[in-house]
């Protein structure tokens, strides 16, 4: 009894030493859990532009009588195929889109910034798969326990595993992040503003931002 109390009060006073009452500075803590979606192919511009076209539509009813004029203070690839995504998802939507400026158009402003963060960020996206991998293995194995059996529960499995996973971008968490602006503005005013951010494929940022220039290595050899 006696060794158990002394473990008891030895637990306690550990605890009581883990929880520091006062700091010099705010403890470092991690945000709630959140998903950012990963550039990695033009069509997903496309999918972004059309996403962020329909976050102003309330906005653009209500001045359905002025014409739209898209335009860009960035000439990236990006910022040059969203821009062409919008007038593209504008003009099919009805909206009337000028080339040049005009005195009386509203403005859709495309704004972006390119951050990069250190490498090797930590990235903890596959919590819990093989507990769903388990689970489903354990319906599948139910059915029979011949052989044949056996390999379909195993290609399955394999299946289910890969499905999970499919949500996920493969890879390191992207040292790249881009900041994306989308507003709808005149002169005098911003009627509506949408920002969004995603990751990047870190190999294609100058896709993103059109002053990086990946360095490069010369071999210099004496002869």
């Amino acid at each position: 009894m006696r060794f158990r109390a002394g473990l008891a009060l030895l637990g306690a006073l550990l605890t009581a030493g883990c929880a520091v009452p006062y700091s010099p500075a705010p403890v470092a803590t991690n945000f709630p859990s959140t998903q950012q979606d990963k550039l990695q192919a033009a069509a997903h511009w496309g999918v972004i532009a059309r996403h962020m076209a329909g976050q102003l539509a309330p906005s653009l009813k209500v001045n359905a009588k002025r014409p739209l004029y898209v335009t860009s203070q960035q000439s990236s690839a990006f910022a040059q195929g969203v821009s062409s995504h919008l007038v593209t998802a504008l003009v099919n939507q009805g909206y009337a889109v000028v080339k040049v400026p005009d005195a009386n158009a509203l403005r859709i402003e495309l704004d972006t910034q390119v951050v990069a963060f250190s490498p090797k960020r930590p990235q903890y996206k596959f919590a819990g798969e093989r507990t769903a991998l388990v689970a489903g293995a354990w319906v599948l194995t139910g059915v029979d326990h011949t052989v044949e059996w056996l390999a379909t529960v195993a290609i399955a499995g394999h299946d289910a595993y890969t499905w999970f996973r499919s949500q996920f971008a493969t890879g390191d968490t992207p040292r790249t992040e881009i900041i994306v602006n989308l507003s709808l503005a005149d002169d005098s005013r911003y009627y509506a503003r949408s920002t969004m951010v995603y990751y990047t494929v870190d190999s294609d940022r100058a896709l993103y931002d059109a002053a990086f220039q990946p360095s490069k290595t010369f071999a210099v050899r004496n002869y």
